[in-house]
């Protein structure tokens, strides 16, 4: 069964769901510019059919590369292990499941944001976003049963 957060537990958990989605985010665009300077460099040594290979470069790229990689793993399965939903991460799109009137729907949240302000059911995603009102907080269960 997966977690189920409080709106109380989801807003205590952003900071730190922040600060390791904006690792991943830096782990990923690390990850992509290592990647592009080595595509860049296998395509010059097919253009040219062969040159003198600086082999500590392409050592060191593939490095920053795998170093990259890992801490973007890393940082993706502390996230998950809170039991949170990476939606998006490109966008730091988060959800965390609930409870409203005995359904379960997503509190949902996105790097920038202050705090959760919306949720959605689970087949609904950020275009089905609705305000937390006080109907909502009205009917939450989270707050009341795990």
């Amino acid at each position: 069964m997966p977690k189920r957060f409080t709106l109380a537990e989801a807003q205590r958990l952003i900071p730190e769901i922040d600060r390791l989605l904006r690792t991943a985010l830096d782990s990923k665009a690390a990850y992509e510019q290592a990647e592009r300077t080595i595509q860049e460099f296998n395509e010059r040594v097919m253009m040219q059919g062969g040159v003198m290979v600086d082999r500590r470069r392409v050592l060191d790229n593939r490095s920053r590369r795998d170093t990259a990689a890992g801490h973007l793993r890393e940082a993706i399965e502390a996230v998950q292990e809170t039991g949170c939903l990476i939606k998006d991460l490109d966008t730091g799109l988060v959800d965390f499941p609930t409870l409203f009137r005995g359904v379960e729907v997503y509190l949902c949240w996105k790097l920038g944001e202050a705090g959760i302000e919306f949720w959605h059911g689970v087949d609904e995603g950020f275009r089905g976003r609705k305000p937390i009102d006080k109907d909502f907080l009205d009917h939450h269960q989270g707050d009341r049963s795990q």
